[in-house]
């Protein structure tokens, strides 16, 4: 699944949009910062980098009809990668609805990171992902980073449960 969380305040690199990537198994998610109107070349180099370089080339990308991936282009692209390219909307039949709820519980948290932190938010995007990444999800019955690398994160962060001294 891919979206868009677009119109933020402009950090001081300019970046003013959040990519949203997320694998719909896991609900592992990615979250790159961007400028709502980069060019194709560079929101082809990314998704290079960050998806199909850690991941392997998609199957099935499901977004909403956002221009960056109605391009003849980016068409182009996932035609030629094997990649078939499912548009939705929220709750369609087409979709499951489960895709664009994790989409929209994404959105709710980085809108709150960006009210936070202002200019700064995008200083602060890998903590959401990490925190997002981490935390148990029903659905899954696990964490999407213990879903997608079968352990727990080892992580230098003390979380403390209720009830730990």
């Amino acid at each position: 699944m891919m979206d868009f969380v677009t119109k933020l305040p402009k950090t001081t690199t300019d970046q003013d949009t959040i990519w949203i990537i997320v694998d719909r198994l896991t609900k592992s998610a990615h979250l790159l910062p961007m400028r709502e109107h980069g060019t194709l070349e560079k929101l082809t180099r990314q998704y290079l980098k960050e998806v199909v370089s850690r991941h392997g080339v998609p199957v099935l990308i499901i977004s909403d009809h956002d221009g960056r991936f109605t391009s003849h282009f980016l068409k182009s692209l996932n035609k030629a990668l094997g990649t078939r390219l499912d548009m939705s909307t929220a709750y369609h039949p087409q979709t499951d609805g489960q895709s664009e709820r994790t989409i929209q519980t994404l959105e709710d948290m980085l809108r709150a990171c960006v009210l936070d932190f202002g200019k700064g938010w995008d200083r602060h995007l890998a903590l959401v992902e990490f925190s997002y990444n981490n935390n148990y999800h029903t659905i899954i019955n696990a964490a999407p980073f213990e879903a997608l690398y079968g352990r727990k994160c080892r992580s230098h962060i003390c979380w403390a449960e209720v009830g730990d001294s």
